[in-house]
């Protein structure tokens, strides 16, 4: 049956590109059509207090999003008139000021000290604006827009759904140059090591096209993350680009023995399919791992990556073999001379002291290890951006002027009595870092009617049977101040209201936190246990796959402990994202080896003449595999003014760099020296098992050969 479709593609390459570039239309509208989600405190798991408390203030509060808007030395007057203004911008629900409560010319002197808090210090005041929509809404971006259109020099927009504002204006202006770099890097690397200059361009309008499949059809998945969408080009370029290559030398290969180049390509395409359907798979296994977060970023991450990884293989065997069909006299026309790598003597020395490589293997343990439990992160998320966003002046404004680095909001049953809401507002006033509460008693001075107090300001406090207070702190979101500070403001509530929650974004970072901590542990574990058994079915073996991904995993820890002796701190989600995508991405490289060494062996030479054929044959692929890698994502690294993107991005190509040294300086010593275990716990090791008839041999099944393998022999 693959045979056969072989043939039938091979015999119309121009149809076959006309449907590939046919389909682009609607994958082009489905990307378009993608909602991109900025907020990632969105995807903490809906059953954390934080998250129930942040649905109740979007129903019935409709607070689905605050901001405090700061008027500095302005008089009352424009205040008042700017005040009109906000609450008739479409998705505004409301903005309160002193002259929701009272006049503009009511003495500010004669306010009662609580409210005078909240409103004014020193010559600025403070408007909060509430919107209808999620902070991360479409609606609540064009409000924010429009609010500070009206606002002079001498207001600042101030809030986290402001901050995730400022953060699509600023993605959405970088998203173009990331691609950008990471095609001309790798277009450069490639040029450097292919002998045609039209062989990288080939290659690259494939990758091209399985790129803009996998945006199209995220329209599935109805939305997807900022970061997904930053990082999935050029981690699918990086990852995917070996196989178009293994279709090419394979097609080079087979062409020795076909006269017309069609045939040669369709045994080609068998061979491609056969090998890639299993190399992939380790890759696969490491994208997946990333959907048992309970953050569900890493479900979004992991989704949309592995689905790149099955388009990349279609695209590679339904469509490229076409383009280099159409384009092979002018692959061959211009041909050039290119980097040859000789690692003969090298690798001689290499097994010649191959103890002394095991134990280097072994003791680089300790160091890497404690290098990467005791890396510091971040999860304040406005760490990860320049600090001259607007959004970041005006929330350290909102801190320098009104004490308030965070914000809680608490919402719970409304109806304790007067007496004991007063006592409770009075507790959590005395708690460290409280600044200032907006309450419905501390808006209702003693004496004063309930029918007295504005319906707006009555709608902001109490809903349906709820009410919320608005609580301001002077700890900084994701501080160890603010986590003790919540735990006891909520410890102090649940004695009061068991189903009261406390949400806002320092409580939500703080529920992310510690999800994000176990998290870190759950996926590592299931991408290495995933990989273990993959490479143990590959192999039928015991012992290899402990060997291998100790040696990848190795890797992974030099790459997340460089940090720590840096001094630097990462975001919170870059550890998880690496551990699983450098272990499935690059365990390849050492599965190529290991497979290598195999076949040498079963040729009958002897162990350390083996492993050394193996490391000359395998090392110029692994090498190329990993510069491609390390260029198509060290241009975001370099380019991006996002901390949280760049951190992601820099890791992941110096681990692809990491992964290729340790396979080829230490990998190759630890298989000579634990050869002979190896023997006794894989089947079939040194004698082949007969293929059965139309059945592959374990090189066309798992190795995932990469670039070179056709120029080195």
């Amino acid at each position: 049956m693959l045979e056969k479709i072989a043939h039938k593609l091979t015999r119309k390459p121009k149809v076959v590109i006309l449907i590939a570039v046919l389909m682009l239309i609607p994958s082009v509208l489905g990307a378009a059509m993608t909602r991109i989600n900025y907020d990632i405190l969105s995807y903490i798991p809906e059953d954390m207090d934080s998250a129930r408390g942040e649905a109740l203030l979007e129903e019935p509060f409709q607070m689905a999003a605050t901001t405090m808007l700061i008027v500095e030395g302005m008089p009352a007057e424009y205040t008042h008139q700017l005040q009109q203004q906000v609450e008739q911008v479409p998705g505004v629900s409301s903005a309160i000021w002193l002259s929701s409560m009272v006049g503009i010319q009511f003495p500010q002197e004669m306010l009662p000290e609580d409210i005078r808090d909240i409103f004014f210090s020193g010559d600025a005041t403070m408007m909060i604006v509430q919107y209808d929509k999620p902070g991360a809404s479409e609606t609540t971006m064009k409000a924010i827009d429009q609010v500070r259109a009206l606002c002079n020099q001498k207001c600042f927009l101030a809030g986290f759904s402001v901050f995730i504002r400022d953060t699509k204006a600023l993605i959405s202006k970088e998203m173009p140059l990331y691609v950008l770099m990471a095609a001309v890097l790798s277009m450069i690397a490639m040029c450097a090591t292919m002998e045609s200059w039209l062989l990288p361009v080939a290659l690259m309008l494939s990758i091209g096209l399985a790129i803009l499949y996998n945006f199209g059809t995220n329209i599935l998945m109805g939305e997807i993350s900022f970061i997904t969408q930053a990082i999935a080009a050029v981690l699918q370029l990086g990852v995917t680009m070996d196989y178009s290559i293994f279709l090419y030398d394979r097609y080079l290969e087979e062409s020795k023995h076909y006269d017309d180049p069609r045939d040669a390509m369709a045994v080609s395409i068998v061979a491609a399919f056969k090998s890639l359907s299993g190399s992939s798979m380790t890759t696969i296994a490491g994208f997946l791992a990333l959907c048992f977060m309970r953050l569900t970023l890493g479900r979004d991450i992991g989704l949309v990556m592995a689905k790149g990884v099955v388009l990349g293989i279609a695209t590679v065997v339904l469509v490229l073999p076409s383009i280099l069909l159409v384009m092979d006299r002018s692959i061959q026309r211009f041909r050039h001379p290119c980097l040859r790598l000789d690692t003969r003597n090298l690798n001689a020395f290499i097994v010649r002291h191959r103890r002394l490589f095991v134990v280097v293997f072994l003791i680089l343990f300790v160091p890497a290890v404690y290098a990467n439990n005791h890396v510091k992160m971040y999860y304040k998320l406005d760490e990860s951006v320049p600090q001259d966003m607007p959004s970041i002046l005006s929330n350290n404004k909102l801190k320098d002027d009104f004490d308030m680095a965070s914000t809680h909001f608490i919402v719970m049953r409304d109806d304790l009595d007067r007496g004991t809401m007063k006592e409770l507002e009075e507790a959590i006033e005395n708690l460290p870092g409280v600044t200032s509460m907006v309450a419905y008693d501390k808006l209702l001075p003693d004496g004063i009617p309930d029918f007295f107090i504005p319906e707006d300001v009555k709608k902001l406090c109490k809903q349906e049977g709820y009410q919320m207070m608005m609580v301001n702190s002077s700890y900084v979101t994701a501080s160890d101040a603010v986590a003790d500070q919540l735990e006891q403001m909520n410890a102090l509530l649940k004695s009061y209201d068991p189903n009261a929650y406390i949400t806002g974004e320092a409580a939500m970072t703080n529920d992310l936190i510690q999800v994000a901590n176990v998290d870190f542990q759950v996926t590592n574990r299931l991408s290495i246990f995933a990989i273990l058994v993959l490479v143990a079915i590959a192999f039928k073996s015991i012992s290899i796959p402990i060997l291998l991904v100790a040696t990848i995993e190795l890797a992974i820890y030099i790459n997340q402990g460089i940090p720590y002796f840096t001094g630097s701190e990462v975001a919170f989600i870059t550890p998880t994202v690496i551990g699983c995508i450098q272990l499935g991405a690059t365990v390849d490289y050492a599965i190529l080896m290991t497979t290598r060494f195999q076949e040498e062996l079963q040729k009958g030479l002897d162990r350390k003449q083996a492993i050394q054929n193996a490391a000359n044959a395998a090392d110029v692929s692994i090498l190329t595999s990993a510069l491609v890698f390390f260029c198509s994502t060290l241009g975001v690294a370099v380019i991006s003014t996002m901390d949280l993107i760049s951190s992601i991005c820099l890791m992941l190509s110096r681990g692809a760099v990491i992964s290729a040294f340790v396979c080829m300086f230490i990998l190759p010593s630890v298989l000579v020296v634990f050869e002979p275990v190896i023997a006794k716990t894989t089947l079939h090791w040194r004698a082949p098992k007969p293929p059965k008839n139309g059945g592959a041999s374990k090189q066309e099944t798992l190795a995932p050969v990469a670039a070179g393998s056709a120029q080195e022999e």
